[in-house]
């Protein structure tokens, strides 16, 4: 069992390190960047802060994903996916395929494209925008994370 252990450690890391990182955003790097604190260009403040940490954040999702999938399979945890009682195990694997998807597709083909010159014509709305997309990511996560922490410990709403 040293390979789950091992496993589960890592999935922890890794959501520190990710979900960390979308708290820090949401509630201390975008509100800087939409008040003007990190200099008049919003634009590159955010694309300094953002460049430096979506590698961090991608490596955390794939580990996340990885080492779920590892104890899923190891522990034989399949039947948990036909229980509403272990709705939190569907949460997760939900939020996972969420941020895959905006880290690994929107982010990099989409909002590119489209954020730079929304940015540039709108600066205001673009960054509330973002900052509420942040913000609605953040208590998606928080939420699955107070049910995965509960519900591993037996506590279930059903």
């Amino acid at each position: 069992m040293t390979d789950v252990i091992v496993a589960r450690a890592l999935h922890v890391l890794a959501i520190v390190i990710w979900i960390g990182g979308v708290s820090m955003a949401t509630t201390v790097v975008l509100p800087a960047v939409r008040r003007g604190d990190l200099g008049e260009d919003r634009m590159r403040a955010f694309q300094a802060i953002e460049h430096r940490f979506v590698w961090q954040a991608r490596t955390a999702v794939i580990t996340v994903g990885l080492t779920g999938l590892y104890m899923t399979w190891r522990l034989d945890l399949w039947e948990r996916f036909r229980s509403a009682g272990f709705w939190w195990m569907h949460a997760m694997v939900c939020l996972w395929l969420l941020f895959a998807f905006v880290l690994f597709i929107g982010e990099p083909f989409i909002l590119h494209r489209h954020f730079r010159g929304w940015a540039i014509e709108r600066p205001q709305a673009a960054f509330a925008w973002l900052h509420r997309a942040h913000w609605v990511l953040l208590v998606l996560s928080v939420v699955t994370i107070l049910g995965a922490v509960a519900g591993s410990q037996g506590w279930s709403i059903f």
